[in-house]
């Protein structure tokens, strides 16, 4: 999340007044942190109670694309999943125009991010991601994921200049890798369905039970806006080199990764191509956050309250994977 484009009250309170049956807004803030979309914190007031939402301007998605991503959360809220839940406006519709720019509002979710997860919260966001891709099955949308193999090609090549020997190396190697993995017949049959691709632990929110952590529960997922329809061993991937990682911040951990798949496959049980698939899949997950992340800090973008991601984190992730 970020700040692109800025707004004030006095830009929105008549349009949440006119538009919308939340109340009058009574506060709006710049949410700090993520790098895509503008990110506000709204607050309203309604029958003298505050209620809070978050309000999102899209920098880079398009109104064509937005709909997957905004119904897609209203169809996993409406099947019992906690994700936020896109507003409606007085005539139903759930994407807007603000500032010349597509927009959403969508709940705020409970609870707090636990940005040093113990083994518990890990199995907590297995034992949903499970429960959410078998939610999004009937799902009718279909979008890919716009950060899959199709963009790392293109994007990869932007980025060489500004790496040394090594990292070039390392980068169009694991590219190759990924291509003949992704036209292989075991890639073709994985599952696939709507998956976050990007449930990293800062979109995840728990609701603390007291000081003692253990007894933390699951408040939600959100930031849907890098979804999209791919295999769900990718999304799964994506989250383990997140959530189970040691604290030399590049190799898995054990008991991080054990509670975690557990919990996953209580739910689903992984299909005998998805565990063959596992650790050319881990390693997709790593190259496709550092090209991101080298593309966002090599070629950034001007905005308000933005800090880019150190791409080498995801750069020592992968060496990491491919020494499985």
């Amino acid at each position: 999340m970020a700040v692109f484009t800025p707004i004030k009250l006095e830009d929105i309170a008549q349009w949440i007044d006119q538009d919308f049956n939340i109340g009058q807004a009574s506060e709006i803030r710049g949410i700090h942190g993520g790098i895509e979309n503008s990110n506000f914190f709204l607050d309203t007031t309604k029958d003298g109670k505050k209620q809070e939402y978050v309000l999102t301007i899209f920098e880079r998605l398009t109104a064509q694309q937005l709909p997957f991503y905004l119904e897609l959360m209203r169809h996993l809220a409406n099947k019992g999943v906690p994700v936020p839940k896109p507003i409606e406006n007085k005539q139903g519709d759930i994407l807007f125009t603000l500032k010349g720019k597509p927009a959403a509002i969508v709940t705020k979710l409970p609870g707090l991010s636990r940005l040093q997860p113990e083994s518990n919260h890990c199995a907590l966001v297995g034992e949903m991601l499970a429960k959410m891709h078998l939610a999004g099955k009937d799902f009718s949308k279909y979008q890919e994921n716009l950060r899959s193999l199709d963009w790392w090609q293109k994007t990869i090549p932007s980025v060489l200049p500004h790496l040394n020997t090594s990292q070039k190396e390392l980068i169009t190697h694991e590219l190759k890798t990924q291509e003949e993995f992704f036209s292989s017949g075991t890639y073709d049959v994985l599952p696939q369905g709507a998956s976050h691709c990007d449930l990293f632990r800062d979109n995840v929110l728990f609701d603390p039970k007291g000081s003692d952590v253990s007894q933390d529960q699951l408040g939600g997922f959100f930031d849907f806006y890098f979804a999209g329809t791919d295999k769900w061993l990718f999304d799964i991937a994506v989250t383990a080199n997140d959530w189970c990682l040691a604290d030399n911040k590049q190799d898995l951990e054990p008991a991080r990764l054990d509670a975690f798949m557990k919990a996953y496959q209580s739910v689903r049980p992984l299909t005998k191509e998805e565990q063959a698939s596992w650790p050319l899949m881990l390693r997709a997950a790593a190259l496709r956050f550092w090209v991101s992340r080298l593309w966002d800090f090599y070629l950034p973008r001007d905005a308000q309250m933005l800090t880019p991601h150190d791409p080498t984190h995801f750069e020592r992730i992968l060496l990491s994977r491919r020494s499985l």
